[in-house]
């Protein structure tokens, strides 16, 4: 989880064996619960309504699985390596945009919560393209194919991260120092590892108006269909309650992908649907359908 254009520093060390302490912490509130079984939901209406007297489901957990888990866990080694590789470049384009930057406004009293907010408000945009773009779909959606919903889920990261790199190019260019974008990043994804669970229900309603939390974020990661491409902020949820992608949990959710890739292998969960598109690519006929593959909405095909 090494931010993007940086290598890893003191608190991505320590964030190891608090991801450690954490899924453990986890595994042992959720073993006597009740669990749900794995595909329970295949065949169930799952239409969110809305109304004054509509009842919210109670949340039942999915649990852990081993293989599931382990998968994951590669995803996350994989993410690290592909950071690694890249930061020196990243780096030196955030470094080139901060000289060239047109305000000064990071180097002001409170600039350290402006980067924040202002990366809260990239981020929300960053991950709502990766829901629309096949392009950037194919790198997000590894995160999306775990069926189970549990901490470990954080940390199956895409291998493909620098596709959206430029998505934060505000940032440097409004002033704020490289170091500050990654220290502004590192906490906004670091805070997004726990509301990956089950083991927390709804929060309070004002923390819940204001804060993304895991209620938000488990429907960000349903497939039910008033589920989908919904709750896409980072720390804030006011983000999608402006633009019109806020949804509540009602139903119980239905977790991994409309259509599920069935496999726990990480080179398969991370690339694809890099695959799909290079084979819809070649079916293609006309140039619309070949831009259509690669810059469409995800689940588009030439067929269509």
């Amino acid at each position: 989880m090494a931010p993007k254009g940086r290598t890893v520093d003191l608190i991505d060390k320590l964030s190891f064996p608090f991801f450690a302490l954490a899924i453990a912490g986890e595994y042992l509130a959720l073993k006597n619960r009740e669990k749900r079984t794995l595909g329970d939901l295949a065949d169930a209406d799952l239409e969110t309504l809305s109304g004054p007297q509509l009842s919210v489901d109670p949340l039942v957990p999915m649990g852990f699985e081993a293989q599931d888990s382990k998968a994951s866990l590669s995803m996350l080694a994989g993410n690290v390596a592909v950071q690694l590789a890249v930061a020196p470049a990243l780096l030196k384009v955030d470094e080139f945009l901060y000289r060239h930057r047109i305000s000064t406004l990071g180097s002001r009293r409170g600039s350290m919560t402006s980067a924040m907010v202002l990366w809260d408000f990239c981020y929300y945009w960053d991950h709502r393209w990766m829901h629309e773009v096949r392009l950037l779909w194919a790198n997000h959606v590894s995160h999306h194919s775990s069926e189970r919903y549990n901490l470990t889920t954080a940390l199956r990261q895409p291998w493909s991260p620098f596709l959206t790199f430029w998505v934060f190019a505000p940032l440097p260019l409004l002033g704020f120092p490289p170091e500050k974008v990654h220290r502004a990043g590192q906490l906004n994804l670091l805070y997004q590892f726990w509301i990956h669970t089950e083991a927390i229900d709804r929060l309070p309603e004002p923390i819940e108006l204001v804060f993304n939390t895991p209620s938000h974020h488990r429907v960000h990661h349903g497939t039910n269909r008033q589920y989908l491409d919904k709750n896409y902020g980072g720390i804030l949820i006011v983000w999608d309650r402006l633009f019109g992608t806020f949804e509540k949990e009602v139903r119980r959710v239905r977790y991994g992908l409309t259509k599920n890739i069935n496999t726990y292998n990480p080179v398969s969960i991370g690339y694809h649907e890099f695959g799909d598109i290079v084979r819809d690519l070649r079916s293609a006929r006309t140039t619309r359908e070949r831009v259509r593959s690669v810059l469409g909405h995800p689940g588009w095909r030439p067929a269509d």
